[in-house]
């Protein structure tokens, strides 16, 4: 039998767990993440089953964490870096940006970098400065790096085995306020790393999402229903590369865009996913595309967060407004329907 139910965070250890397992060359690395188990507890008993040298509690040196990455990926093994919050990623971009992710081209593939680097990103858990930040857009910027995420258990399990066993470099985003969700894993199933999936089929509105936000997506969808609205939910799952073919064949049946997430909107997913919508159905869309983020300032304080991310209302309003509707949700009459 190989369905289980378990946490988002559990189904991450379990794929590290049957890496480890699987592959001797696999090799985690982190800050507190052998005696302690990781902040997050997900890597809880790894370092007492497999051993301090296959699963290594480093130093506090982000940038030191995933240069040694590197070396190691070199000399052939499959380091899997664990960035213990989003925000402490950025001491380590010079390596990312300027070492791991153009080694593979550089060497006309001679060189292969399979690193995993997961990073638990966004927020809703009330957390303090810097432990709150969606920093996706910049590495989806960054040639040569694949950027995934996921936002269910079975997700969370089937894409990190995925993006372990690639050879190129993976950003494997982790949406820590989804740690304690369950569902049921299917350890056998597999995904690749570029396909979207449709969620939820509908006819009059093409919803994208991606991390969290596909949950609040998809209660989204159940409660228009009540209205007489569909709505199609697609979860991206691939960042980078985004997999538009599968958001432009929505949009051709419904003639509708909105995208959801929780980074800021400037330069962001979003404005690079309605542009190749916009450049590839432009003749399908019968509204403006429409998006809802977070907002262009810093990440706010936790007492706040609640305003910045994107919810229930705030997505419902943007699927009013692409279907022509004045929101109920603000006190105002309905104006049209949906097809």
């Amino acid at each position: 039998m190989t369905v289980e139910t378990l946490s988002l965070g559990a189904a991450v250890g379990r794929a590290l767990a049957d890496a480890l397992e699987g592959d001797p060359d696999v090799v985690l690395m982190g800050e507190d993440i052998g005696r302690l188990g990781g902040v997050f507890r997900v890597t809880d008993g790894l370092q007492a089953r497999f051993g301090a040298e296959r699963v290594i509690d480093a130093p506090l040196a982000e940038s030191a964490i995933v240069g040694t990455a590197v070396g190691m990926a070199y000399r052939g093994a499959r380091p899997v870096v664990e960035i213990q919050f989003d925000g402490f990623v950025f001491p380590a971009l010079d390596q990312i940006v300027t070492q791991l992710s153009r080694l593979h081209y550089r060497t006309h593939g001679r060189l292969r970098m399979p690193v995993t680097i997961r990073v638990p990103f966004g927020g809703g858990i009330g957390s303090v400065e810097h432990h709150a930040e969606s920093p996706e857009a910049y590495f989806a910027h960054t040639p040569g790096l694949r950027v995934v995420t996921a936002w269910s258990p079975q997700e969370a399990y089937s894409t990190l085995r995925a993006a372990i066993a690639s050879d190129d470099p993976v950003v494997f985003l982790e949406p820590k306020a989804r740690y304690w969700s369950k569902g049921e894993v299917d350890t056998a199933l597999v995904r690749d790393l570029d396909a979207a999936e449709v969620l939820v089929r509908g006819r009059d509105v093409t919803l994208a999402a991606y991390g969290a936000v596909v949950q609040t997506a998809l209660d989204a969808a159940l409660a228009a229903r009540d209205e007489g609205i569909e709505i199609e939910v697609i979860d991206l799952r691939s960042i980078s590369p985004l997999d538009v073919d599968t958001v432009v064949a929505s949009v051709e049946r419904t003639g509708r865009l909105v995208v959801a997430h929780e980074a800021p909107a400037e330069v962001s997913v979003s404005s690079e996913l309605i542009a190749s919508v916009v450049e590839r159905a432009f003749g399908a869309l019968e509204a403006t595309p429409e998006r809802v983020t977070g907002y262009d300032t810093p990440y706010p304080p936790s007492a706040l967060e609640s305003h910045y991310l994107p919810s229930l209302d705030r997505i419902l309003d943007a699927v009013d407004r692409s279907l022509g509707r004045r929101s109920s949700r603000t006190g105002l009459v309905l104006e049209g329907s949906a097809r």
